[in-house]
């Protein structure tokens, strides 16, 4: 079996909640013993689900994989806007949530659908000036984003129990379910923020059968290896 230092590929992991990507990243490096490790498409503390690990020249095509369509299933809550649009950040607005009629729902989301623009939150990555608007949020600042066009393929209200909507959603590189979350509020007028959040998709690559954290943690390091997909393989898989 190849050293740790010569793995070229591609890890499939399902992540837990409560860590970063980059956790992701620096167990993944203890797992494989290799150093050149990168991610696609940075999932929030908050979600779970598949994150695309490069590795060695695998990290070469990174940006590829990251520009791809991504598949979520979500919930987000009615009444309650957060700072950060989601379930870790603080709440700022409370609103009464009246009995929606699922017409009404329907239309909300389906305002968002197709080609858009969307506003990234102040708790974000994005830099201003060169530095991340997340850092400047913490400082109590808000500065005006470009607002970014994006894309949803597809969209399916799977329950609803208000004040809380499960929801799926198939969107473009660069979207913040967070983000839609908080719209969908707005457009109801009642507001809200995402509760819970895990990808299921990334381009040709599903959450079934990704290595857990645990296994990742667990290894042996030879059994990790052999679930690194290789470059050859994820060309097939992409249909390149």
């Amino acid at each position: 079996m190849k050293s740790g230092t010569e793995i070229d590929g591609v890890l499939l992991v399902d992540k837990s909640t409560g860590m970063t990507s980059h956790d992701v990243v620096a167990i993944t490096r203890r797992a494989l013993n290799t150093k050149k490790v990168g991610h696609c498409g940075t999932l929030d503390p908050l979600a779970t689900g598949l994150l695309i690990i490069t590795i060695g020249r695998g990290t070469k095509i990174q940006d590829l994989l990251m520009s791809e369509d991504k598949e979520y299933v979500g919930t987000l809550r009615l009444g309650e806007v957060t700072d950060s649009q989601d379930s870790d950040g603080q709440v700022i607005e409370t609103l009464p949530v009246p009995d929606l009629a699922r017409e009404k729902l329907d239309a909300a989301f389906a305002k968002f659908h197709g080609d858009f623009y969307q506003t990234p939150p102040m708790v974000s990555a994005i830099k201003k000036d060169g530095v991340p608007l997340y850092k400047l949020a913490r400082q109590g600042k808000t500065v005006e984003r470009e607002p970014r066009f994006v894309h949803v393929y597809a969209h399916e209200i799977q329950a609803v129990r208000l004040p809380e909507i499960d929801f799926r959603v198939v969107c473009s590189k660069g979207f913040y379910v967070r983000t839609y979350a908080h719209d969908v509020g707005g457009e109801l007028g009642c507001g809200a923020h995402l509760k819970s959040l895990r990808r299921t998709k990334s381009g040709r690559f599903s959450v079934e059968g990704a290595v857990t954290i645990d296994e990742l943690k667990a290894g042996p390091t030879d059994a990790i290896a052999q679930r690194v997909l290789s470059l050859p393989v994820v060309s097939r898989l992409r249909g390149a």
